[in-house]
């Protein structure tokens, strides 16, 4: 038995065609679960369980059903009450809400990773709690929230091979199709992991380039803008007269 390079070559095309939609759909999937984690994971630290009990409950039902039960509840689901989405927007819309679950655990633990006493001591001299947060609580939270955040928008990645279940063109579908014109499935699919290994170690250094650049921005910004509200709490010592 040979490696049959020319396999991979002569469907290229197919391939890219998988690649471009799987970074379409997880680009999608994670921005948009970013943006519903964060309110989530604010509802989650209220001292009101009114607030909180709905923000708990959400996090727990998309933890714990598997992503490929979730996919089929929305695809088969949604049209009894009358909402007929595409596949791709149906697989986008499950992975969205499936990753927001876990991002927002992930906002909720960086956030506590910083002292209360800091939050405290902003309300303490006078900044709204949206202020807190934003000047002195986020800049801090970044570290200890990007490294999990990746590992979460890459397991995003490669959950959104599930959405080959519902004929979504992407990169395992794509795969499929070479596989079943070809019957070669040891090259077909070493051409398909090569390309996730890919697109998950791509995103992998973004987020660390991110991760640089804004903690070097926060630094920057903290130092100049909130020298007094530092003092207050205790980030920089007191000079000596």
């Amino acid at each position: 038995m040979t490696l049959d390079l020319s396999i991979i070559t002569d469907n290229a095309g197919l391939f890219a065609q998988g690649a471009v939609a799987t970074v379409y759909i997880s680009v999608a999937a994670i921005i948009s679960g970013l943006l519903i984690a964060f309110p989530v994971a604010l509802l989650r630290l209220s001292p009101r369980r009114v607030m909180s009990w709905p923000a708990v409950a959400y996090v727990e039902l998309f933890r714990n059903i598997p992503f490929i039960v979730m996919l089929s509840l929305f695809f088969y689901g949604l049209p009894f009450f009358g909402l007929r989405l595409q596949p791709m927007t149906t697989g986008i819309v499950a992975l969205a809400l499936f990753g927001s679950a876990y991002f927002a655990e992930i906002v909720r633990g960086a956030i506590l990773s910083v002292p209360r006493g800091q939050m405290e001591s902003a309300r303490a001299i006078g900044m709204s709690y949206l202020r807190a947060l934003r000047e002195i609580i986020f800049p801090q939270m970044l570290r200890f929230f990007i490294p999990a955040a990746t590992n979460t928008s890459i397991s995003l990645v490669k959950e959104s091979a599930v959405l080959a279940t519902l004929s979504v063109a992407e990169l395992t579908y794509q795969g499929l199709i070479v596989q079943g014109q070809t019957f070669a499935p040891f090259e077909v699919f070493l051409a398909t992991a090569t390309i996730y290994w890919g697109l998950t170690a791509l995103l992998a250094a973004g987020f660390r380039a991110s991760e640089r650049r804004l903690g070097g921005q926060a630094r920057r910004g903290f130092s100049s803008r909130h020298r007094l509200a530092a003092r207050y709490l205790s980030l920089e010592p007191e000079p000596r007269s």
